[in-house]
């Protein structure tokens, strides 16, 4: 059974793992196919579908001729059978030369046996590879060795090559014929039976990944030998190129894979010949080393041949993996793989330090696309219908003209040839004006890395330039695209700043070798002009961020130069033998002079990839001085933001301002959270607004060079308001070479700041009712602070007095979720230095010898001079639990949202919110699945498990709580099942060690699903006997259900319902607060003699509202626009009109979203047909018109 998708309601991720046959008309149809094809996808059908077949209209067919009015039908039902491929030639209706001479072909060739017409191939530009060879008369051509796509056939009376394979293999040159004949054959079966095998996207993997590992070893080996990164990684690059080169003939063939052959087991002399020849190349003219001559080449690469390290003195093993590494078909690596090749070369240290992480090809192209291509592909669809629908007109206008019958009739003539030509000419100027966008337009990169980002947009727009080329060419435009007079996409128009100077340079280089492998696959090698290579300036070797007029070192008031702890080296205590900082590894502090934001070059498009490094890590990356200098030139940006957030920041901004057109940025999945969605909500809320089209919240990733496992989110952003397509991974599979393969579900709709479409939870206003009642724990910061019960009798705990008021139990996340440490904490919050060393002498001594020599390097003036005390004491979360004799903890990143009561003589850690109320009231509120579902939606994921993370500000104090009769019925119900949960959760745990918290609900959700258990999950079952905690929280959540007046809602089916409501409701709360009226949690504490509490308002119907009577429908008011005066625009404007309605329109309904004046409604069944035939909408229900995919 097969299953039809139009291309706009296709999901391309629940494709995989099915064949797919791409249907469509010309060369866009082939693209589709071949982007699937690359993008992993089983592609069987596409290479022929609706292929176009051009046919002269005279005996003398010119088939560089191809206009409409030449194409003589389509290819339908192509298949495969022990000839290669066969298929259905529709002819078109008002082509009845084109049948006549096909039926007139058939009788000779009936009658003399021989074939009397043919199918020539035209191959679009970019989509084949082939050798340039001597054919049999001595001229020179091009064998095509390999296609990806078929652009067009001509119909050729008599075939130039006999009409048969056999005769096409002739052609190239008689004697080989024969010889290539099974060859031929076999590659056509392949193109059907086994279409992976001609896959290039594959072909290109596998050869990088082989290069990939020869290299990665060599590099390791050259740094063993004490060649320091840069050094390695210059020399690779210039090893590299020179093995491309030599197989695209660029250099003599063979050349540079003969040297190492032939002075493999003379090393000193190999380095003094590869020295010589790369000078020469650097020079072009006679390379004594190679003698011959060779090509010039940019002197950026090749020259300082006199320095250190130029080339360096191998091992004959070291050659020997050079030349496996050269052996490869270079023509086939991959250049956004090839990428990482020399980082793996980088310092792994360093690469760390900056947070560079490797992009795998398919999440690069995942960004690229949404963000660069696909708004340029949907303004060529419309440039692309505009020049059909006028070539139409062109062929309408040239099949009627006028007849002429006297001498006046010839100027008629004239003038309707005038106009014929005009109309073409108008249609062939709709595709030039877009070859011109195309081909000036810029993107920029502006943390690019080793050109990743750049590389796979370079190569779309290059596809997007030969499927334009190929229409220009239909419409009679037959300029070659190598004269001067045709733009072409270039590398002038990829920008990139990237702060490493190795990485500036292997971007270039990356570039180069892969707009070199395009061209000389699309041009041939003798179109490669010298220099070979140039120096654009394109990739920028700065900092993107900060700017600055240099640096000095920072000193104190004596004049003395200020250093800190590097934050890497330790040494052994000589009391303890515990590792503590080595105060003799200092680095110095820096002083940025005149600190400002930094300027990107202007351009059209940005994406790319920033550094990944979290606020809490910056000072340390990057140098209190950068910290500092960074915050002070961007003020708009929150101290508590990520280092990524300072692009984005600036991303938005330039969008924002028109600037630049879109922004697409990969992030870690920290984006949203609170501290990095702030800018997000500023930039949505400005004017102009920011709207974001697409987005993925959270993706895995796998960083190949290291092999961390992280987790990053993606979104792209437009000015001006706009729906957007939101992306949540459902499943997720490990794929090869170290990726990860997932399954994303697709939702269209207004995108918030926290990455989701529906309710707005992430504009939801904090209220007072609950303020100053939620509160992270304490932080020590130093591992001396924690003891064992043990330690703490030692220290004297029973036996100093008052010593128990300072050791107290400590408890994390992990200890409520798992197994519990037990452990206890020196909790001296209060106390001065004397008097801890005064009253409890032991304790002093243990934190001197633990907890001093760490905090002495802390850059932090209060940490080092209270180095006793916690580095974050909570006071306001002590003053809130203060005399409490319990409160409600949960984990601030935890799997399950888990709330539990906590003993008031436990102190939390900063991984635990604390809720000060001791009300079983709010705990059952907080455990019910209302709750869960508002904080799952508010809060934001982190960490390679993709933990939900519990945000105070939006998941707590953003939260309206139910407004009951605290001593009512339902209050106490509540209660009760809150403290029962509570209950029994401790008992079991306390009597199974495998029934935690995590365990435990990992089965509860099973139970819920309905998922079969695995024999572990049954002993959890039973021990933590969940069927009955399942129960309970059943229970639970109908009752707190019924608190709001929502009884109506049944969860987690009603879920996107039930946030609406408490959107809505924190709205009307937020108001109430704004006019005096708060409704306290804990009025006693919060606002003691404060205020009133309010009346009590459950949020259900009011009684005399009659919910029997069918309300009106409302009468949508229709937005019109000014009819646009541009044919494009004109397109544009009446495809996004069907597009927005969602419903079927008439000409009536579409009239009335225009207004203007004129007969502009007289072209709009012109341009509907247009928008027909090519498969963006459909006619139904007689004379009304819908979206495709609506």
């Amino acid at each position: 059974m097969a299953t039809i998708y139009y291309e706009a309601d296709a999901n391309p991720e629940a494709l995989r793992d099915k064949k797919i046959a791409v249907m469509g008309y010309g060369s866009q149809g082939h693209a589709h196919a071949l982007n699937l094809k690359e993008s992993g996808f089983d592609v069987r059908v596409g290479l022929y579908e609706g292929v176009p077949v051009f046919a002269g209209r005279g005996p003398d067919h010119n088939p560089h001729e191809r206009g409409f009015g030449s194409q003589g039908g389509w290819i339908v039902g192509p298949r495969a059978n022990e000839h290669g491929v066969e298929g259905t030639f529709v002819i078109r209706r008002d082509r009845e030369d084109v049948r006549h001479a096909i039926l007139h072909g058939w009788e000779i060739a009936q009658e003399t046996g021989r074939a009397s017409f043919g199918f020539s191939h035209v191959i679009p530009e970019g989509h084949f590879r082939a050798t340039v060879r001597r054919l049999a008369e001595g001229r020179m051509g091009r064998r095509v060795e390999d296609f990806g796509a078929v652009g067009a056939g001509d119909l050729v009376m008599p075939p130039a090559a006999g009409g048969t394979l056999l005769g096409l293999a002739a052609a190239e040159g008689r004697d080989e014929g024969v010889e290539h004949m099974d060859e031929l054959l076999e590659r056509l079966r392949k193109i059907w039976t086994q279409p992976d095998d001609l896959n290039p996207a594959l072909i290109s993997a596998k050869v990088t990944r082989d290069v990939s590992n020869r290299l990665a070893l060599l590099a390791r080996s050259l740094g063993q030998a004490g060649h320091p990164p840069p050094t390695v990684a210059a020399y690779l690059s210039r090893c590299l190129f020179s093995m491309f080169a030599e197989d695209v003939e660029l250099l003599p063939k063979g050349s540079f894979q003969a040297l190492l052959l032939q002075h493999r087991d003379d090393p000193a002399t190999l380095q003094q010949m590869l020295r010589i020849m790369w000078t020469d190349m650097d020079r072009g003219g006679f390379s004594a080393a190679l003698t011959k001559p060779v090509l010039r080449f940019n002197g950026k690469l090749f020259k300082d041949d006199g320095a250190d390290g130029y080339s360096l003195l191998l091992t004959p093993e070291q050659i020997d993996l050079l030349v496996q590494a050269a052996r490869a078909n270079w023509r086939e690596v991959e250049p956004a793989i090839f990428g990482t090749l020399l980082e793996r070369a980088l310092d792994p240290n360093e690469r760390h330090a900056l947070g560079a992480h490797y992009t795998p090809r398919a999440y690069v192209e995942r960004l690229v696309l949404p963000t660069v291509i696909e708004p340029l592909r949907a303004d060529w669809a419309n440039a692309q219908a505009a020049a059909l629908l006028l070539a139409h007109e062109a062929a309408e206008l040239e099949a009627n003209p006028p007849e002429v019958k006297t001498k006046k009739d010839f100027a008629a003539q004239d003038r309707h040839n005038s106009a014929v030509r005009a109309k073409w000419n108008e249609a062939r100027q709709q595709v030039r004006d877009f070859l011109h966008r195309l081909c000036t337009l810029r993107v920029l990169d502006p943390a690019c890395g080793s050109a990743n980002f750049l590389y796979v947009t370079l190569e779309h727009l290059k596809r997007l330039e030969g499927e334009v080329l190929n229409q220009l060419n239909a419409l009679g435009d037959t300029q070659d695209a190598l004269d001067l007079g045709r733009e072409t996409v270039t590398l002038q128009q990829l920008l990139g700043i990237e702060m490493n100077e190795r990485a500036a340079a292997l971007a270039e280089l990356v570039l180069w070798i892969g707009f070199l492998q395009w061209h000389i696959r699309t041009k041939g090698r003798a179109s490669v002009a010298e220099p070979v290579v140039h120096d654009y300036g394109n990739i920028e070797h700065r900092d993107a961020v900060l700017a600055y007029d240099g640096t000095e070192p920072m000193t104190d008031a004596a004049g003395q130069v200020l250093t800190r702890w590097d934050g890497e080296t330790f040494k052994p205590h000589p009391a303890t033998g515990q590792p503590v900082p080595d105060e003799a590894a200092q680095v110095v502090q820096w002083r940025y002079l005149n600190p400002r934001q930094a300027e990107w070059p202007k351009a059209d498009f940005i994406v790319g990839n920033p550094p990944f490094i979290g606020n809490k890590r910056m000072r340390l990356a990057l140098g209190d001085g950068y910290a500092d200098a960074l915050r002070t030139a961007w003020p708009q940006v929150p101290e508590s933001a990520d280092f990524v957030m300072y692009w984005w920041h600036k991303a938005a901004e330039t969008v924002r301002q028109g600037e630049a057109e879109r922004f697409g940025l990969i992030t870690t999945n920290s984006l949203t959270m609170i501290f990095n969605r702030r800018i997000i909500e500023a930039h949505q809320t400005a004017s102009p607004p920011l709207s974001l089209v697409y987005a993925v919240p959270d993706h895995p990733w796998v960083d190949s060079a290291e092999g961390a496992a992280v987790r990053i989110a993606m979104s792209v952003g437009v000015r001006g308001t706009a729906e957007g397509r939101l992306q949540t991974v459902t499943q997720e599979r490990e794929a090869e070479n170290g990726e990860v393969a997932v399954e994303v579900l697709t939702r269209q709709g207004v995108i918030h700041a926290d990455l989701k479409v529906g309710a707005n939870v992430a504009a939801a206003k904090r209220l007072q009712a609950n303020d100053r009642l939620s509160n992270r724990g304490v932080i020590p910061h130093g591992a001396g602070f924690i003891v064992t019960p043990t330690e703490a009798q030692g220290l004297g705990l029973g036996t100093v007095p008052g010593l128990e008021n300072h050791i107290r139990p400590y408890r994390n996340g992990r200890d409520l979720t798992g197994t519990s440490r037990g452990v206890m904490v020196i909790d001296l919050f209060g106390l001065q230095a004397d008097e801890v060393r005064q009253q409890f002498p032991a304790v002093y001594q243990w934190l001197l010898e633990r907890v001093k020599p760490e905090r002495d390097q802390n850059p932090r003036p209060k940490r080092r001079d209270f180095w006793w005390r916690f580095a974050e004491d909570q006071p306001r979360m002590r003053e809130s639990l203060d005399g409490l004799p319990r409160y409600i903890v949960t984990g601030q990143v935890a799997k399950h949202r888990v709330f539990q009561w906590l003993d008031a003589s436990i102190l939390p850690d900063d991984k635990l919110i604390a809720v000060a109320s001791a009300d079983a009231l709010h705990l059952g509120v907080l455990s019910s699945a209302v709750h869960v579902a508002w904080a799952l939606t508010a809060g934001g994921r982190l960490g390679v498990g993709n933990d939900p993370v519990y945000s105070k500000s939006t998941c707590f104090e953003a939260f309206p709580f139910p407004d009951i009769d605290s001593a009512g019925a339902l209050a106490e119900r509540i209660r009760k099942l809150a403290e029962q949960i509570d209950a029994h959760r401790k008992t079991q745990q306390a009597a199974h060690a495998d029934a935690t918290l995590t365990a435990t609900y990992n089965v509860l959700e099973k139970l819920r699903s309905g998922e079969a258990l695995t024999a572990k999950e049954k002993v959890v079952h039973e021990h933590g006997l969940v069927g009955v905690l399942k129960s309970l929280h059943d229970e639970l959540d109908a009752a707190v259900l019924q608190a709001y007046g929502w009884a109506d809602l049944t969860l987690p089916a009603d879920t996107d319902t039930l946030l609406v409501r408490l959107v809505d409701l924190n709205a009307k709360r937020a108001a109430e607060e704004a006019a005096g009226t708060v409704r306290w949690l804990r009025p006693e504490f919060q606002q003691a003699g404060q205020g009133e509490q309010a009346m009590m308002d459950t949020g259900a119907v009011d009684e005399g509202e009659d919910e029997t009577v069918e309300p009106k429908p409302a009468k949508v008011a229709v937005t019109q626009r000014p009819w646009p005066t541009g044919l494009t625009e004109q397109i544009k404007a009446v495809a996004e009109v069907l597009t927005d309605a969602g419903r079927s329109l008439d000409l009536e309904g579409l009239t009335g979203h225009f207004s203007g004046r004129g007969r502009w409604r007289d072209r709009l069944p012109t341009l509907l047909d247009t928008l027909v035939a090519l498969g963006r909408a459909r006619v139904v229900e007689g004379n009304h018109w819908v979206a495709v995919g609506a």
